[in-house]
């Protein structure tokens, strides 16, 4: 029987499902997934529930600003090594500060004590910055590379489903406990990661770190403008930036526009977070599948349009009121159009990074992602108590157009993709 066999196939494709560093990625998505959320739905629920104003709300999206920071003290991490190991070591470290601020978080009163409420956010989003730089170069070091896909794939699916903890299980408890309880509760399902991070194995490096700070700083950046130049560069940086910006705005105060519409923080949890959750699910593996026809190029541009297209569907509802089905079927439309974007633009990322530099490059082109969620964002409280949440959405909606246009540049429909690396070498540093 021949080794390409169907049958020797499909025990290839189990084996690589089945093993232990698969069960690892399910553990580092939950890990990286639970203080985003915390920051983006629990605390503007509890701000929104405790009085705070929306413009207010939405100026705390600013504290996601060290996601969009976090290439800058990678080097530094790359070089460092801690009791525990390069990554484990910096893993660690910044899990338990993850338990102890979220948990201190719930005591404050966000009313009386708003400078503390930042301050414990931003030591919050540092943290979580912190720990996405050491997972995701574990992660890269620990999958081999035939595993790379269907890792990381593995990891942003649990990435995804741990938003039921702060999304969630975390508002239907505030039903019924204090918010300082609830916080501390939350804060306890970090020890998902400490108890992996000291259960794991460094991983056996072949190569050296960078020899200085310089060459782990420049290089990157002049091995892909040696690769692509300039002005694909400028087009490329531009394109992550507004790809997402409209959805990305559309949702920042989902959470206030839900309890603004009249909906409890029950059903907010129950139905608003699961109908958000298992579309995006749905549409980051159907994505994933559909790209091996469609390509990555066409799969922006279709899956972008109907990303834009889903951001229509809040309009409808801010203007509907609090009907719970139309809830549900306008968050699971939304967030399916979130779930195919995700899938196409975390693809163009990846093939936007060379292998040889790909974790510091992937954070670079991440971060530039996250700078809608932090720096726009920030300006939608306000925009929602000047224009009012009908008009938000349609604005969100315009937005969504130039990112969509600067596919004519860096992702034509008619071509299918180019090559990511170059077969000439950047210049060293060393």
């Amino acid at each position: 029987m021949s080794d390409n066999s169907p049958s020797q196939a499909a025990q290839r494709s189990l084996t690589a499902v089945l093993n232990r560093r698969m069960l690892i990625c399910i553990f580092t998505g939950f890990a990286s997934g639970m203080p985003l959320y915390l920051l983006i739905q629990l605390v503007p629920a509890w701000l929104r529930d405790s009085g705070v104003s929306l413009a207010e709300i939405g100026l705390f999206s600013l504290v996601g600003l060290p996601y969009a920071w976090k290439f800058l003290w990678a080097p530094f991490m790359d070089r460092i090594n801690l009791s525990l190991g390069l990554r484990r070591g910096w893993m660690v470290v910044a899990q338990v500060g993850l338990i102890a601020s979220i948990g201190l978080m719930g005591s404050v009163d966000p009313l009386t004590q708003t400078t503390w409420v930042a301050t414990l956010a931003v030591v919050i989003a540092v943290l979580s910055a912190t720990q996405d730089v050491a997972i995701d170069a574990y992660r890269r070091e620990l999958l081999p590379d035939a595993e790379l896909g269907l890792g990381n794939s593995v990891h942003v699916q649990a990435y995804r489903i741990s938003s039921l903890v702060p999304g969630s299980l975390a508002l239907v408890l505030a039903d019924n406990l204090p918010w300082a309880q609830v916080f501390w509760i939350t804060a306890a399902f970090m020890g998902v990661g400490v108890v992996m991070s000291l259960s794991i194995k460094e991983p056996v490096r072949e190569q050296r770190p960078p020899s200085n700070l310089q060459a782990a700083v420049l290089e990157p950046f002049l091995e892909y403008v040696h690769r692509r130049g300039w002005q694909s560069l400028v087009l490329a940086l531009a394109f992550m930036v507004l790809y997402k910006l409209g959805d990305n705005m559309a949702t920042a105060l989902s959470t206030p526009f839900y309890l603004d519409l009249g909906f409890s923080k029950t059903e907010i949890g129950l139905v608003a977070k699961n109908a958000a959750l298992w579309p995006a699910i749905f549409g980051g593996l159907v994505g994933g599948l559909l790209m091996i026809r469609l390509g990555i190029n066409r799969a922006l541009w279709l899956f972008g349009g109907i990303q834009m297209a889903s951001i229509l569907g809040y309009a409808w509802l801010a203007a509907s009121g609090p009907i719970l089905w139309m809830l549900a079927a306008v968050i699971a439309f939304e967030y399916l159009g979130v779930g195919l974007g995700t899938a196409a633009f975390t693809a163009f990322i990846a093939r936007e990074s060379s292998k040889t530099f790909a974790a510091t490059q992937f954070a670079l082109f991440t971060a530039l992602a996250a700078l809608p969620r932090s720096l726009a964002n920030a300006t939608t409280g306000v925009l929602v108590e000047y224009v009012g949440w009908v008009e938000f959405f349609l604005l969100c909606t315009v937005l969504a157009i130039p990112g969509m246009l600067l596919l004519f540049w860096v992702a034509p429909w008619s071509d299918q993709g180019r090559p990511s690396v170059s077969p000439s070498q950047p210049p060293s540093l060393d």
